[in-house]
């Protein structure tokens, strides 16, 4: 900038700035590695200068403090948790907090989705559109989500939603995982991901509600070869269990689970059958469901008549039947007979496509066997079990074995 011609600049701009700026002394500019404490006495790595090298002395106390302090972030009440993950994690993403409780005897997972706070801005109004999924790993992600409401512009929504997963068993708890992830719904373009929680759920116990107040992570991707490996030997210790599960030569893949309901009544003299439910079927159809159906046969059927079907359940993979089929029989002679169970996806104009199956008598193994001698033990007695499907019927479905 220059003056009139004539005109005389008593200081210039340079100057005046400077002043305005940096009144005082000059004093020399902190670095980072001033921040942290010396391996050894005197400077290192090239800071010369006679400010420079008794820096770190009188920053010696600012290297004590943790980052959150220099920064000015605000610290943790006292008496929270303190996670491993890096602070810029829990300080951007915020925290959720939730309750889990394993219904043992129902079979049931209760998930309890209370609120969270300080999630990380999503929009540009600076507030976010939160919504929580949970989903149960391993296992396939339409037939294992649920997910809660969504609560628009705040960054502390308050849920207050139950989510629930039915057929879970004992051994679902000793080697499953939920995944619990926060959104941000976006109705013009895709939802974005702000952060999520996995709970291994072995750390519950049976019947005992447990409470979670955790900082949500950043998710983790599986690019890296560690990573990847580490995936990989999880899944082989599911199959494994799963092939012990099933206590046959060959593995069988497991395709869902079915809620039957068993009882012989004495005053009708016949086998009454109930279809309650299926969970986390696999999915048959390109939009990641299926239109599931349940179909009966008690076998031998010479006359086959024995043939029950239950309604059509459109794009589930949790269907709710609550059907119940008869079967007009002595008590006696169900003791020769099989009970197949199995689960159909339908197809408009072609072949329906077969989801899984079950069987129940003196031919099967593990519970399914058992559900059948209890029913044949206790007469009118309603007995409701949880069963797995699988891609495969076993060999009592056509023929009991010979003797």
């Amino acid at each position: 900038m220059r003056g009139r011609r004539g005109d005389r600049m008593t200081i210039n701009i340079q100057e005046h700035m400077a002043i305005n700026v940096c009144p005082g002394p000059i004093r020399p500019i902190r670095q980072i590695s001033d921040y942290f404490p010396r391996r050894g006495p005197g400077p290192e790595g090239g800071g010369g200068g006679g400010g420079l090298g008794e820096a770190p002395a009188r920053l010696a106390p600012l290297a004590l403090a943790p980052p959150a302090a220099l920064l000015g972030a605000t610290t943790p009440e006292d008496g929270a948790e303190v996670d491993s993950y890096d602070s810029d994690d829990a300080t951007t993403l915020g925290t959720l907090e939730f309750d889990l409780l394993y219904d043992q005897a129902s079979c049931t997972l209760h998930c309890s989705i209370l609120r969270a706070k300080g999630l990380k801005p999503m929009d540009f109004n600076g507030l976010a559109d939160p919504y929580v999924k949970v989903h149960l790993l391993p296992g396939a992600c339409k037939a294992n989500k649920l997910k809660t409401k969504t609560q628009r512009n705040t960054l502390n929504p308050v849920w207050n939603e139950d989510l629930t997963y039915s057929g879970i068993t004992d051994d679902d708890i000793s080697h499953k995982v939920l995944r619990i992830s926060v959104c941000d719904e976006d109705k013009l373009s895709h939802n974005e991901f702000i952060g999520e929680i996995r709970v291994p759920l072995r750390r519950l116990k049976p019947s005992q509600k447990k409470h979670f107040n955790i900082c949500l992570e950043r998710q983790v991707p599986l690019a890296s070869p560690s990573s990847m490996s580490a995936a990989l030997r999880g899944i082989s210790c599911y199959l494994k269990e799963l092939e012990q599960a099933e206590q046959g030569p060959g593995l069988l893949e497991e395709r869902g689970r079915i809620l039957l309901s068993l009882s012989y009544s004495s005053s009708r003299r016949g086998l009454l059958v109930g279809i309650l439910r299926c969970a986390h079927l696999a999915a048959m159809d390109v939009n990641g469901y299926s239109d599931p159906y349940v179909k009966t046969y008690l076998r031998p059927d010479v006359d086959k008549k024995s043939k029950h079907k239950t309604g059509v359940k459109k794009k589930t993979l949790n269907p709710e039947f609550n059907e119940e089929f008869f079967y007009e029989m002595e008590l006696s002679a169900l003791a020769t007979k099989t009970l197949e169970v199995t689960v159909w996806d339908y197809d408009i104009g072609k072949s329906n496509d077969f989801i899984g199956g079950v069987s129940l008598g003196p031919g099967a193994r593990g519970e399914a066997r058992k559900h059948w001698n209890d029913c044949l033990q206790r007469p009118d007695t309603a007995l409701e079990r949880w069963h797995t499907l699988t891609s495969e019927l076993p060999p009592a479905a056509g023929a009991l074995p010979s003797a």
